[in-house]
């Protein structure tokens, strides 16, 4: 597309539209294709479920547990689209997602909304296009959990004050619109995800005032009703989970979360410094190959105000991730806003020959990345359907790579870039799909898919209660198979089949549970072996499902 048509299809609103639409293509695939993954999201999923179950919207459960570590926000975001467009009986994930979805979309539109201001049109769209698409951002719009959420609280608010202080630079008042925008998704920020998202505005404020030696246009962000209505959107659900807990929320997520993660490696996340620094390029994916180009500009044209902006939203937020010893690879993805927005704003003028040299070479290096990853699943865990959707996967990963570096090489950036983001946007879609057949990784659907072909599952009625299981006690499972789902050891499997309950016994236990049903004169019928590959341990697991005494076959 040349300039002058792209330039026609985004001005004013359609610049952040055309992104929202990018990074809802992006991120649909692995909405609709991938299974409920664990822990995390079949950890938040199970949890929203049980809300809708009870009814109780403030003290955050799974099954009986507290599970009192982040904020509500996520929760009613999900119970509200379950129940908009399913009902929690049908234990499907896809609607738990789609907040997700929705957040990568908006954080897609702000980058744009953003950029237009910063850099004009054509940049802003760009750069919205760049966070909607890359690989971190549409991974995360396809799983129910706060970080797509987090990272579109964290955009919006710092496209509002990107305006805010553009507007201050040039002796000119803040909009009230923008104010209002800019509390308003700090405060949701904190409802998703405690002070994750603030720790990143603020951070962002401070150096940036220092290093203007100027203060005085914090002053116009509209204090004395921003904080109240920040305060209105956190204070009554800090308040009723205060009272419901007995402030036992706070304790566990200050002291049984927050603490832990910031001393040392929690729950065996721990990575050094430059963690972060290395995955970028397969993160950034397809627009790795602009990296060195905003990396460079950033540096280049610091003096500006919009760059300046830029890096210190990007560096203050970046050093503070890298500096925590827990480590997971979506922490940095509220500062992704900044990257693409630096990325698109090189493009605003002639690319360097080093970084246009370095960003080819770059976006190769992730594409190979990509391919190695998808030939190693492949390898331990495909079958012969996963061979198309793999293939497709490293091809277009490859294109995106080649035909992106060779247009940035030979000066025509902007189409270089766009045709990659084409290409990417493709391999993405066609790794959910090369995952969704790595069948071995999916043990709690080919559970759940045994237990319904026996008729055993709790929803058909046929058997009393829940489902015994044991040693493998993943989230998934829980989410598909019901609340009441009973995790339990070789003995409780046991007591299930004499209770006339369907059990499903890990090959470890098997002896045991043996000689616990000899010892209740209780004999099960084998109705299926599941064999699989437990992602979460790092272990081989063998489950044969067991149908009571008397149930029909």
């Amino acid at each position: 597309m040349n300039r002058p048509n792209l330039d026609r299809h985004i001005q004013g609103w359609r610049g952040p539209l055309m992104a929202a639409l990018l990074a809802l293509i992006a991120g649909l695939p692995g909405l609709l294709l991938l299974p409920p993954l664990d822990r995390d999201e079949s950890r938040y999923a199970q949890a929203t479920a049980q809300m809708l179950e009870t009814g109780d919207f403030v003290d955050i459960r799974f099954q009986d547990d507290p599970r009192w570590k982040k904020p509500v926000g996520i929760y009613w975001l999900q119970a509200a689209t379950v129940a908009a467009t399913s009902s929690v009986e049908d234990r499907i994930i896809a609607p738990y997602r789609i907040p997700s979805l929705l957040a990568a979309m908006i954080a897609a539109a702000a980058c744009a909304w953003a950029g237009a201001a910063l850099f004009g049109t054509r940049a802003g769209f760009l750069a919205g296009a760049i966070l909607g698409t890359c690989f971190l951002l549409s991974t995360e719009a396809g799983i129910a959990k706060t970080d797509a959420a987090l990272c579109a609280a964290v955009t919006v608010a710092m496209a509002a004050l990107a305006r805010l202080y553009m507007a201050a630079r040039a002796g000119e008042p803040g909009r009230r619109p923008h104010k209002a925008l800019f509390w308003a998704a700090l405060g949701a920020s904190v409802l998703i995800k405690g002070p994750i998202g603030l720790l990143v505005v603020v951070l962002a404020v401070i150096t940036l005032s220092a290093w203007d030696r100027k203060w005085r246009w914090l002053g116009g962000l509209g204090w004395g009703w921003g904080l109240p209505l920040m305060a209105l959107i956190v204070g009554p659900w800090a308040i009723a989970v205060t009272i419901a807990t007995d402030g036992g929320f706070w304790r566990e997520a200050i002291m049984g979360d927050l603490a832990p993660k910031v001393a040392g490696g929690h729950e065996s996340h721990g990575a050094p410094p430059g963690y972060y620094i290395l995955a970028a390029p397969l993160l950034l994916f397809p627009a790795t190959l602009m990296l060195p180009a905003a990396l460079s500009t950033a540096w280049s044209r610091r003096a500006e105000p919009a760059v300046r902006f830029l890096i210190c939203w990007l560096v203050p937020a970046w050093l503070m991730f890298e500096l925590t010893p827990t480590k997971l690879i979506h922490y940095t993805l509220p500062t992704f806003g900044a990257l693409a927005l630096l990325a698109a704003a090189a493009l605003t003028r002639p690319i360097g020959t080093v970084s246009r040299r370095v960003g080819a070479l770059l976006g190769l290096f992730a594409a190979g990345l990509i391919c190695l990853i998808v030939l190693y699943g492949l390898t331990e865990f495909g079958r012969s359907t996963a061979q198309t959707w793999a293939a497709v996967t490293m091809l277009t990963a490859v294109g995106a790579a080649l035909i992106g570096g060779f247009l940035l090489l030979n000066r025509a950036a902007v189409t270089g870039l766009l045709i990659a983001l084409a290409f990417g946007v493709v391999s993405h879609a066609a790794l959910a799909g090369t995952i969704r057949q790595l069948r071995p990784l999916a043990v709690s659907v080919q559970l759940e898919k045994t237990l319904r072909e026996a008729r055993l599952h709790p929803d058909q009625g046929r058997t009393p209660g829940p489902v015994a299981i044991t040693r493998f006690h993943e989230p998934s499972f829980v989410f598909l198979t019901g609340t009441r789902t009973q995790l339990t050891d070789a003995a409780g499997a046991a007591r299930a089949l004499a209770e006339g309950r369907p059990a499903i016994v890990e090959a470890a236990d098997a002896e045991a549970f043996r000689q616990a049903a000899a010892g209740l004169g209780v004999t099960g019928r084998s109705v299926g072996v599941v064999r699989g590959h437990n992602y979460s341990t790092g272990d081989d697991v063998a489950l044969t499902v067991y149908a009571p005494p008397g149930a029909a076959r």
